[in-house]
């Protein structure tokens, strides 16, 4: 059956959408793919010489109480050409999927010439699944047998065509390389062919790039598009450039850009006009302008018209005629208390300005959300910080001094709004506080939103915890509590 309907994540918002979708989009979107391979295959030689290990997973499927078929487009494209794809990414447990594709991909490691998969923050929890993991694959490979706790049919079937004899060798090299003390470089050593590594690196997920990097021993990292449920936008035309320097250029046949002009001074949060005035100031693609902050409207060819997606779009120049843009965070507000309101790219900045004091340590940040915690008065934020070291041991005890210095600089930080609220003689916000997490929490989390109903491909942690069932599985999982101890300066 091919649905009518798809549905989008549900993370950054909180809530699953459901699109409508026709069999002529799908034929748009393989266009659009199609066009991202011609310019991947420019910048990069010799791609057709070897193996694609593009990470793939997909849940069961959803039905409406009317028996309408939901799935994210991705899965629709998988189970509706089913002859196309390996049989282990048909598998809807997604432990035994992953287990199975980096299984196949250790035992070609030689013919793979590049890696990725959806988002950066995926392919980061998969770089862990094989780090808890490898051993056993390793294994596997010794032995010519797989693991049996593998057992769905796709999986097993998959794997012996590949996993058909015993490889000592091949065993012994994987073990050389996995029992270094540090992994940093780790996706290069295993698959010493890679031309590049893939994943959308832009807006939110821009937070990823340092670990991203720590782990890919200085591979390309390439943002190929930038796309959604509702629709597809742009095609990195320049693939070697810095994962920070990433601009898109639209492709106008995807569906018809609107864009609403923001002062480049103003808090994007206010962008919440009437629609019954936003035409009123709405420009069309051709008249967009180079350093001009907009917020992004389509009207797309399955029935969404002027649809608001919330991102934050800043004009970078243009590819002949055609406008190239960077993506900024989603205007949505992500802490509230009181009249405070801090949106995820405030948010995101002083996380990265804060966690600097670590970075000399050795530590990265490998995920991080938040929360506004008003149980007692005044409330105050709340951070989960889940850290790596980059020599990949245990992570020692924290240092109080550093830790505090690090609360303070995320409320130094933020901006005028949130400082003159916590200089108040009576404070209606609390102290900053940073909660450290064990190593693996976010892959819990990740675990807990799947089992609602997200898909493991598009999800995306949330930067703003409202489920009281995720704080308490966060919570469950702290390691250390830190405050600041500083009242943030009202003058810088």
């Amino acid at each position: 059956m091919n649905p009518l309907l798809s549905y989008s994540k549900g993370t950054s918002g909180g809530k699953q959408k459901w699109i409508p979708k026709t069999a002529e989009e799908g034929e748009r979107r393989a266009f659009f793919s199609c066009l991202c391979d011609t310019v991947l295959n420019r910048s990069f030689q010799g791609l057709n010489d070897g193996k694609a290990l593009l990470f793939v997973l997909i849940n069961p499927d959803i039905h409406t109480p009317g028996g309408l078929v939901l799935r994210t487009g991705s899965e629709s494209e998988i189970k509706n050409r089913k002859d196309r794809y390996p049989q282990f990414i048909l598998c809807e447990d997604s432990n035994q999927s992953l287990y199975s594709q980096l299984l196949c991909g250790l035992v070609q490691r030689d013919a793979i010439v590049n890696v990725g998969t959806f988002f950066a923050s995926g392919l980061l929890r998969i770089i862990k699944f094989f780090e808890e993991h490898w051993q056993e694959m390793s294994s596997n490979i010794r032995t010519g047998q797989m693991s049996a706790w593998i057992t769905d049919p796709n999986c097993k079937r998959a794997v012996s065509l590949i996993l058909s004899k015993q490889m000592p060798d091949l065993a012994d090299s994987i073990d050389l390389i996995c029992q270094e003390k540090s992994w940093e470089g780790i996706i290069k050593k295993i698959w010493p062919r890679t031309k590049y590594v893939m994943a959308i690196i832009t807006g939110s997920m821009a937070q990823y790039i340092p670990a991203l990097e720590f782990y890919t021993g200085g591979l390309p990292v390439v943002s190929p598009v930038y796309g959604s449920s509702e629709a597809f936008f742009g095609i990195n035309m320049k693939p070697l450039c810095s994962p920070y320097d990433v601009s898109y250029t639209f492709i106008p046949n995807m569906a018809y850009y609107e864009f609403l002009p923001i002062d480049n001074h103003q808090d994007p949060t206010c962008t919440n006009r009437k629609d019954a005035h936003l035409k009123d100031h709405i420009v069309d693609l051709a008249n967009v302008k180079i350093g001009q902050h907009y917020e992004l409207l389509v009207t797309t060819f399955t029935g969404l018209y002027r649809y608001r997606m919330g991102d934050i779009v800043l004009v970078t120049g243009f590819h002949n005629s055609t406008p190239q843009f960077k993506f900024g965070q989603r205007t949505n507000v992500v802490l509230s208390i009181h009249t405070d309101k801090t949106t995820e790219q405030d948010l995101q900045k002083a996380v990265a300005m804060a966690i600097q004091i670590l970075e000399p340590l050795g530590f990265f940040l490998l995920d991080y959300s938040s929360y506004a915690d008003t149980s007692s008065i005044p409330g105050h934020y709340v951070l989960f910080w889940e850290l790596q070291l980059r020599s990949n041991d245990d992570i020692p005890e924290l240092d109080q001094v550093k830790m505090e210095k690090c609360c303070s600089l995320v409320e130094q930080s933020l901006d005028q709004k949130y400082k003159l609220l916590r200089n108040q003689s009576i404070s209606t916000i609390g102290p900053l506080e940073i909660r450290v997490v064990k190593q693996g929490t976010f892959n819990v989390l990740m675990d807990f939103y799947v089992s609602q109903g997200t898909s493991l491909n598009q999800y995306k942690t949330p930067k703003n915890i409202k489920s009281e069932k995720a704080i308490e599985i966060l919570d469950s999982r702290v390691v250390g509590k830190f405050y600041s101890r500083e009242v943030p300066n009202q003058d810088s």
